[in-house]
């Protein structure tokens, strides 16, 4: 976010979600993140996500 000048709020809303909710992805406690979210995320950080079970 820093990179991009993003605020909390500019990039809740290209990610179509609240900004609660996005404090709740940069939570690190916070495990019930979906990964619909952690998608969304990495599309407007312009970053990919690997996601591997097991």
């Amino acid at each position: 976010m820093k990179r991009r000048k993003l605020t909390k709020a500019a990039m809740a809303k290209q990610m179509k979600t609240s900004r609660s909710a996005l404090d709740r992805l940069l939570n690190p406690e916070n495990s019930s993140v979906t990964l619909l979210t952690l998608e969304r995320a990495a599309s407007v950080s312009a970053r990919t996500t690997d996601v591997e079970s097991g």
